[in-house]
């Protein structure tokens, strides 16, 4: 059958039009090329990602950019099978490759998906971004639906984080591999969340949950909830520092007069969050006048205030966080519970709430590894924690005390259907906190003991610990 060359040419103006009315586009047509430069490449991208939709790039080959590509709502970037993304310093090293527009004016955006994308940093690295305590190559700040798929990053260097998302709800990130320096997936407040499918090789933070952290280390605070992490590797780095998973709560207090604060330290204040920016030092200043400025950062009785957030909260916590099938070959402490108390953060003040992390679940944990530091380091006020159907190598609990703390809740501790490979002796919880009577809870039920010889014991220190267990050595 013949079809005139007037009728082809009515059917591919036809699909042309169903094409662009389906919200696709490809970013080649707008200049997004393998073989321009990255100032070109990032303009291009960025006109092709105002016109929202699906943007595919296809064309095989390595994309230079150099500078950030700002992305708003019910926008998805679908990179091909052999592209990538290097960052280019040919106007100097710049922080995200990709931020959503509302980070910048904290409103929220809408419905956004990173697809394929295998992102080379290329030494390309800043300690911090346009966006105080947002350090992400790819960032995300007051964003909801939002899914990050097929990712990889191989040179993740000292600086920046590799994912950061903040302010969020509803987000989404499988099939993930994270090679490098520093934190791989670094979160700040959020709720409803899932990371899946993820290989991690980090000297830092595989997982960050920080709804407390640093002054720079995330732009805003506030609860972390409802999130599963799930058949995830941790591999062993050069370097090792962190955690496999950080877990990271924060408390403060009402600013008054002649309030005594350091560096990091945050307050209440005529309706807004301020932190304090000095000298990392340990140095305790006195604030006689309150900060009430609206935006920025400003200088009152010779302390630095900046204005964090414009809330009236007081605890930042972390809540119902299941990890499941997570395999652990890195010699590290890989879950931490912690709160910081040096001279660069101070996670509580003083008379504040406490922020009491809840609900962490630990299911079918693995460690591969001939690892014989504790599975769970804890210095942060917590709970409740259970640890199911996990295959452990002489690894327990381990409790310490962050300094500003007076007083922590009481914690139970839970095994269930585990299996302890290690010989000997096993410290299944060892209270280090000192100067204050941490209470404990620990009990173990469907245990199995392949270790020869084995025996578990707990060690109360200045606490005091209840014990009910099957295990050989604590078992009555």
């Amino acid at each position: 059958m013949k079809i005139s060359l007037l009728l082809l040419v009515g059917l591919l103006i036809t699909t042309s039009t169903v094409f662009a009315s389906n919200g696709f586009a490809d970013a080649a047509d707008f200049g997004f090329l393998p073989n321009e430069t990255g100032v070109h490449n990032t303009k291009a991208l960025q006109t092709a990602v105002d016109k929202g939709g699906t943007i595919i790039i296809s064309k095989i080959g390595t994309y230079k950019v150099a500078g950030t590509v700002y992305i708003g709502d019910n926008t998805s970037l679908v990179f091909g099978d052999g592209t990538s993304v290097e960052k280019s310093a040919e106007n100097g090293k710049f922080g995200y490759v990709l931020l959503n527009k509302g980070a910048l004016s904290k409103t929220y955006n809408y419905h956004i998906s990173i697809t394929g994308l295998t992102l080379k940093v290329n030494g390309v690295d800043t300690w911090m971004g346009e966006i105080y305590g947002d350090r992400g190559q790819i960032s995300f700040i007051w964003v909801k639906d939002l899914k990050i798929e097929r990712f990889r990053c191989t040179d993740l260097a000292s600086g920046q984080f590799c994912i950061q998302v903040c302010t969020f709800e509803d987000f989404l990130i499988n099939d993930v591999i994270i090679i490098g320096k520093k934190d791989a997936i670094h979160l700040g407040r959020g709720k409803r969340f899932r990371i899946s499918n993820c290989v991690f090789q980090t000297a830092d933070d595989a997982i960050a949950l920080a709804a407390g952290d640093w002054i720079s280390g995330n732009p805003e605070l506030g609860d972390i909830e409802d999130g599963v992490i799930e058949n995830c590797y941790d591999l062993k780095a050069e370097k090792l520092e962190g955690a496999f998973a950080k877990i990271v709560p924060a408390a403060w207090v009402d600013w008054k007069p002649g309030i005594k604060v350091r560096h990091g330290d945050a307050v209440v204040c005529n309706g807004r969050i301020y932190r304090v920016l000095a000298v990392m030092d340990g140095k305790s200043y006195e604030s006689i006048n309150p900060p009430t400025f609206s935006q920025g950062s400003m200088e009152i009785d010779g302390i630095k205030w900046m204005l964090h957030q414009t809330d009236t909260f007081h605890t930042a916590s972390v809540k119902n966080i299941t990890f499941r099938d997570i395999f652990l070959e890195s010699v590290r402490v890989p879950f931490q519970l912690m709160s910081y108390a040096n001279n660069y953060s101070h996670s509580y003040y003083n008379g504040a709430p406490v922020p009491v992390l809840s609900g962490i679940s630990l299911e079918n944990i693995r460690v591969i590894s001939t690892n014989k530091k504790a599975l769970v380091g804890i210095s942060a006020p917590c709970d409740f924690i259970a640890i199911r159907n996990s295959s452990l190598q002489g690894n327990g609990v381990e409790f310490t005390r962050a300094s500003d703390f007076d007083a922590y809740p009481k914690t139970t501790i839970s095994f269930a259907n585990c299996v302890f490979n290690s010989a000997g002796s096993l410290g299944l919880v060892n209270n280090y906190c000192k100067g204050i009577p941490k209470e404990i809870a620990v009990k173990t039920t469907g245990s199995i003991e392949l270790g020869d010889n084995f025996s578990a014991k707990v060690s109360a220190g200045e606490g005091i610990i209840s014990v009910e267990s099957d295990l050989t050595g604590l078992k009555k």
